[in-house]
């Protein structure tokens, strides 16, 4: 009976305890779970309350936080967590950007790739690092290309999931560019992958959203051949 009550009390997963669910890779939405209130407290607050509790679960696992080398810690990491890797969730830190008319009138796919971004696994909270290759036709408009990084960056710094991520910076393009012709491919090491669980080093994940022309083969295959993926 006990045990029972214990797995009803567990939290659920699509019906599974998280403890069935174990290592499966679970994907909700599009959007980055947020909840409606994530933004009430201000970043301060939460560096600071992020630094109590993170030194609590340092004096659980033993560490002696009276250690030079220790002391610091809890600070920097509820540092660390919102205003670098984690910056991402706040709509207040999004790039700006602005759109230029396309005076050269060049009606051919512009290519931007191995755009190097870090971010984390929401499951496990351990870093995915990758490229990103991302191309577009313009309408009529175009923006700098430091933005496309920027953008990159951006949605790469709060938790994720790749699949997520690649379709955040998709859609994001899409709007901001006003066009449908959009590509974006992802290749990245998953460290949930490499340095726990089943500890495969070598193993790569790739993920890719197309609109427009991009669905079509040719155009998509020319893409791929500026990547030099169907090599």
């Amino acid at each position: 009976m006990k045990q029972k009550e214990t797995l009803l009390n567990t939290p659920q997963i699509n019906g599974l305890s998280i403890e069935e669910v174990g290592d499966e890779h679970i994907g909700t939405s599009h959007d980055t779970p947020l909840r409606p209130d994530a933004f009430e407290l201000d970043d301060d607050l939460k560096v600071e309350l992020i630094e109590k509790h993170f030194r609590e679960i340092m004096t659980i696992m033993g560490l002696d936080l009276n250690d030079d080398s220790l002391a610091g810690t809890p600070q920097r990491v509820a540092k660390m967590y919102v205003k670098e890797i984690f910056s991402g969730l706040n709509p207040a830190n999004k790039p700006v950007v602005k759109l230029f008319n396309n005076t050269y009138n060049y009606d051919q796919m512009l290519v931007e790739k191995n755009i190097t971004f870090y971010s984390n696994c929401e499951h496990h909270f351990v870093p995915i690092i990758g490229k990103a290759h991302v191309a577009y036709i313009s309408s009529g408009k175009v923006i700098g290309l430091s933005k496309i990084n920027r953008i990159v960056q951006y949605y790469a710094k709060r938790p994720q999931v790749q699949e997520r991520l690649t379709v955040q910076i998709a859609n994001e393009l899409r709007e901001l560019l006003e066009t449908e012709d959009v590509a974006v491919v992802m290749d990245a090491s998953h460290l949930c992958v490499s340095s726990r669980g089943i500890q495969d080093v070598n193993s790569k994940t790739v993920t890719s959203q197309f609109f427009g022309k991009f669905k079509e083969d040719a155009v998509r295959q020319e893409f791929f051949r500026y990547l030099e993926l169907d090599k």
